[in-house]
């Protein structure tokens, strides 16, 4: 309550010192300009953007993860030079001026970057535009020393691009990149058939594939225990890891970027003269990596 006190002291003082002289400059999309836009990236991303005129663009997205969290960025053509904090505030339209605005928190200004705004704050603008409000930014013009800005997302024609943005969030995946790029999976006694929770990671694995076109290169180790003769182990490591080639393959990745390695009974992980260290042994790992 002290921080949001001291912030309306402050935006009361600042639009005191603005009026007396002049020197308020605005970015706003007009009613007739004011447009929102939905980009996803098949099953790995969403993005809500909203273009403020002569200024740059806001941008709400999410990617998969298990979160699916929410992150808010300013695109501002011009950079701060400086660091700085911008003011936020609730805005209501031109058609409700007499409703008071509200200070939801403010944004760090760092020199060079765009303006950032995590999860909890980013759903509180999307909320406050759904009513029909205008989240708007107040600051110090690192330009101009007598120049305040001020920066407002407009809710016109907000609504329906919102609910594809949900819609589009909520069928991402509820894992990401680096949940999948190091895998260990492990087999059946005797056999090159994946145990049930490998055959389900596996599948999350195929999943992630399907939807990501820039997958660089799929590294492929498989290792036996040390249980039947060294060639034979060796022939089964080789089959597993050639079985999961297999896979990926029908998934869409090329197979020149899909490499294989048997290693048989070579470089245990656990002693081979108990059940469970004979279950460890019984693996294939795969390695995915991006540019």
């Amino acid at each position: 309550m002290k921080f949001k006190a001291n912030l309306i002291i402050a935006t009361t003082l600042s639009m005191l010192t603005l009026q007396a002289h002049g020197a308020m400059r605005q970015y706003s999309a007009t009613a007739d300009s004011s447009q929102w836009f939905v980009d996803r990236t098949t099953r790995l991303s969403c993005a809500l953007s909203h273009e403020v005129p002569y200024y740059g663009e806001a941008i709400f997205s999410a990617t998969a993860s298990k979160n699916k969290d929410l992150t808010f960025n300013l695109d501002m053509v011009v950079r701060p030079e400086s660091y700085d904090f911008a003011g936020l505030e609730s805005v209501p339209p031109a058609w409700r001026a007499g409703l008071p605005a509200r200070v939801m928190g403010q944004m760090k200004l760092l020199k060079k970057f765009d303006g950032e705004l995590t999860n909890d704050i980013s759903w509180e603008m999307l909320t406050e535009l759904e009513k029909g409000y205008y989240p708007t930014f107040y600051y110090q013009d690192w330009q101009n020393q007598h120049d305040q800005i001020s920066v407002a997302l407009s809710s016109v024609n907000f609504k329906n691009a919102y609910w594809e943005f949900l819609q589009c969030r909520d069928n991402l995946l509820p894992y990401s990149f680096e949940d999948i790029a190091f895998t260990v999976m492990n087999y059946k006694f005797n056999s090159s058939e994946l145990t049930k929770s490998s055959r389900k990671r596996l599948d999350m694995i195929g999943e992630y594939l399907n939807n990501d076109p820039e997958i660089e290169s799929i590294y492929i180790s498989a290792y036996t225990d040390s249980y039947g003769g060294r060639s034979v182990n060796m022939a089964m490591s080789k089959k597993r890891a050639e079985a999961i080639k297999t896979y990926m393959a029908s998934k869409g990745i090329p197979e020149d970027k899909i490499v294989t390695d048997g290693f048989g009974e070579k470089r245990h992980i656990a002693p081979n003269d108990t059940p469970i260290g004979r279950d460890k042994n019984r693996r294939v790992v795969i390695q995915i990596s991006k540019p």
